[in-house]
Order: C-alpha cells, then structure tokens, then sequence
C-alpha cells in the first residue's frame, strides 16, 4: 500500500471532545460599563475568548489537519472536478491595482475593462462561440441565464408560446432539470442508449416543434464523447431548436475541440473546474455564458468592448437585463484570467491531455466492473454487490478522498470517478490501491467505516430530517 494522509484527531481533555470553538477557549468577561451606546442596547457583561496569537494559529491549524482538501492528497469526485487551485491566481487577485469599486467611471478603470473584454475574448475562443457575458456567479446561474437567453430568442421569433419543452439526457447533472423548469418549460427527459451516450432514436421522437432547447454535455457524465454530435445538432436545428452545451467537463476538450464547431449555441463556462478558480464552500464564483452571434443581442447588460483605443461598457440591442451586479464575480473572473494567461495555447493543450490520460490510466488499475470506455476525463465505476456509499466510507480509511457516488443512477452502484489533471501517477497509484483494496472486502468491514477519520459515519437519514444548524448543543 502507497503512503496515505491520515486525518489528526485532536482531543482535548477540557471539552467534551474534539478541538474546542474558539467561543469555548480561555473565555473572559469583559466590562460594557465604557461603551458608547444607550443602556438599552448594551449587555451588562461580555464574554469573549481571551487567546494570545499562537493558541489562535493552533486552533486553525488543528482544524485543518482533521479535515481532507485538494491540498491533502487526490480528490476524484466524478462531475465535480475538484482540483488543486494555484496560489499565483489568488496573489494576481490580492492586488491592491485590482480592489476597484464598480461605480467608478469607464474612463478611470481602463485596466479593469481591458482584462474583462480580454477574459471574453478568452473564453469565446476557447468555446467557439462569438460572445460572452461574465455576469453570471457560479454554474447553475449561467445554465438558468443560458435559458433565459433561449426564451428572449424564442419570444423574438413569436414562438415562446410555443416552445415549452427542453431536452434533457438522463445523465444530466440535476441543475439542468432545475434550471429548465425555473425558466417555465416541461422537461423531457431522454433515455441514454446501450453506449451511454445520446440514442439518436429516442431524441427523434422526443423532438418536435415545441422543443426549445436540448440540454447536452460533451463529453457526457460517462466520460463518453458523443460521436453522432453533428447529427444532434442539426436535427435539434431542424426542429427549430437551440442547443445548450453544459460546460462541467470542457476541461476534457481545452485546445482540441470547441462546442461552437459542433454546433451548440449556447454554453455555460464552469471556471472552478476547467480554469482552476475556488469551487464551493459557499463562496463568490462564475459561470460565465458564451453564445452564438444570432444571440448576441439578448445578452445581459452590461458587456466590455473596444473602441477607439478604449474599453467601454454598452448594453446589447435586446438584453435581458441584468443577472448580477456589475459584471460578475470580479476577483474569480480575475483568477480565471490568470490562469489561462499563465498556461497559454499549449498550457490548455496540455491540460486537456493529462486530464484523458489520467482518468484513462485510473480506469485500468481499478478492479471494479467500469463499463464503456475509453473515457475522457472521468469514468464510472460499478461497485456491483458492495454498497456505494459504504465502499466510500472505508476508502476514507486508506488515506483518500471516495468519488462521487450513486450517480448516475443507471449505473449500478456508481463511483462516478474524475481524477483530473493535476495528479502524478504516484496519487493515481495511490487512488486504485485503495478502490482494490476496498474491492476485496467484506461488508462488514465496509459497513463499519470509517474508523481512521477524525470523525466517525454519521446518522445521514437524521441529519437530513433534523438538521442541527448551530454549533450549540440541544438539550433533549
């Protein structure tokens, strides 16, 4: 078995547990008797945690070592792509030439507009498309954007009302169902073929009229590109419908192939999973959208262009308004404009190709069933007669992170796998030992882990009914 991380178990003998919060540690009283504010909005006493700087820094740096990052080892959540982000991006990001406040006028923020019109320009020509509004903070916003373009197209041509459908393969990721129905249209949803990709014969009669949009990403959730792409999108385009690309594994296609080319027409950019921004924890993030020039007009207001020498803010002929404020997420549109600088046309070359070979080479050290394949930059695994979940608790217990699980649901017990780019073929090596491990085990050794982690397996059902949503215990 390769070295693997274990998580710290910090005890302490004063609590009731693990690591106290910081409300917990050397709490003091402190006098209001001074403060500056009316007797009715003051407490008589407050008690607050009197700790001297080391005892702080411990305090997070215990945290740390009992949880599990993409700076701990390999994180192969399948869809998700959790990579390594460089630290460059968030020094380019901290620089005070780029804390600009919004409402300063276009005449004095001149750099900032430049690198906006710069990262739309990267990013059509990275998707094929011929522009792209920044305003949209994180996935799921530019697939519901994505859709709001499609309905403001449809509505030009007199035919909303009659287009109330949209397309979505089984294999999709939820927020497209989400973001369809939000947009006011009935889902159909289309069954994947024997190949795992798109049946050709199911689309043609999910298609008519009252379609407005197929829903499609390529490659798909499978790791599988679709072959018969050209076919899709012309017989979506005869129907009268637009073709929506998901952008959740453009990581696979960087500097190879363009969506554009295939002929989608619109496309949502995930930039924490291809371009290396921050991905999730309830923070700011981007999800740019790029279209095609039929509609350029319907964008979100405001767009960057150049004229004159100079960059300017306008808003598009027939915009549908606004979707965020400003123009998006500033700093994480930074950080994604740092990346693709830095990496450049063979940085992108490069990182689509580490990304097929590693999931690749993954896929043939795993001894679970993997059906299909080649893959590009994930594959699905079965856990056949193992629990899914229960394989992922006891790959804790090796010292890595468990893929996605469950999901997608036509493959039986799924571990849903995407090691991306950044991993060596030591972390790889690393990641099957510990799914062959687990492979050979039995269930009730998997149905008792993890037993290495910091923290043992929760009641999931409970904490999904009754969730506890302070820190503070409940007296019961």
């Amino acid at each position: 078995m390769t070295l693997h991380y274990d998580q710290a178990r910090w005890e302490d003998p004063d609590s009731e547990g693990y690591e106290p919060l910081l409300s917990e540690k050397n709490r003091e009283t402190v006098s209001t008797e001074d403060v500056p504010l009316p007797d009715g909005l003051k407490r008589d006493s407050l008690s607050l945690p009197g700790l001297t700087e080391p005892e702080l820094a411990r305090h997070y740096t215990r945290l740390s070592q009992m949880n599990y990052g993409v700076e701990s080892g390999p994180y192969p959540l399948g869809s998700c792509t959790m990579k390594y982000n460089p630290k460059f991006t968030e020094d380019v990001a901290a620089l005070p030439s780029g804390l600009v406040h919004p409402d300063r006028s276009a005449s004095s923020t001149q750099g900032t507009l430049e690198l906006l019109y710069g990262l739309q320009d990267y990013l059509a020509r990275i998707g094929g498309m011929d522009a792209v509004t920044l305003q949209p903070p994180s996935g799921a916003a530019g697939e519901f954007t994505g859709i709001l373009l499609a309905t403001a197209y449809h509505e030009a041509k007199g035919e909303r009302d009659q287009r109330t459908e949209v397309v979505i393969p089984d294999s999709a990721h939820g927020t497209n169902f989400a973001s369809a129905a939000l947009g006011g249209y009935d889902v159909v949803e289309l069954p994947s073929g024997d190949d795992g990709r798109v049946d050709v014969d199911a689309l043609e009669a999910a298609l008519s009229e009252q379609t407005a949009a197929l829903m499609l990403t390529n490659p798909n959730t499978l790791g599988l590109f679709e072959r018969e792409i050209e076919e899709i999108a012309g017989m979506v385009h005869d129907v009268g419908g637009l073709l929506y690309y998901d952008g959740a594994n453009l990581n696979a296609l960087l500097g190879r192939a363009r969506p554009g080319d295939m002929g989608f027409d619109i496309m949502h950019y995930n930039v924490h999973k291809t371009f290396a921004t921050p991905h999730g924890g309830g923070g700011p993030g981007a999800g740019p959208v790029g279209v095609v020039s039929d509609l350029e007009p319907y964008l979100p207001t405001p767009q960057v262009r150049e004229r004159g020498g100079e960059y300017e803010f306008f808003e598009p002929e027939d915009s549908i308004g606004k979707v965020h404020g400003y123009t998006g997420n500033w700093l994480v549109l930074v950080k994604a404009y740092a990346y693709i600088a830095r990496l450049g046309d063979e940085g992108l070359v490069d990182t689509s190709a580490k990304a097929v070979l590693n999931a690749n080479y993954l896929a043939s050290q795993v001894e679970y069933e993997i059906p299909n394949g080649p893959f590009h930059h994930e594959f699905v695994a079965s856990a056949g007669e193992q629990d899914a979940a229960d394989v992922a608790k006891r790959m804790l217990d090796y010292g890595v992170h468990p893929p996605t699980t469950k999901w997608p649901e036509f493959v039986p017990e799924a571990l849903m796998t995407e090691p991306t780019e950044v991993e060596s073929k030591r972390s790889l090596d690393q990641l099957a030992a510990a799914f062959n491990a687990v492979a050979g085990e039995d269930e009730e050794t998997l149905a008792s882990a993890p037993n290495r982690t910091s923290a043992r397996r929760i009641d999931q059902t409970s904490a999904a009914r009754d969730p506890r949503l302070s820190w503070q215990a409940l007296d019961e």
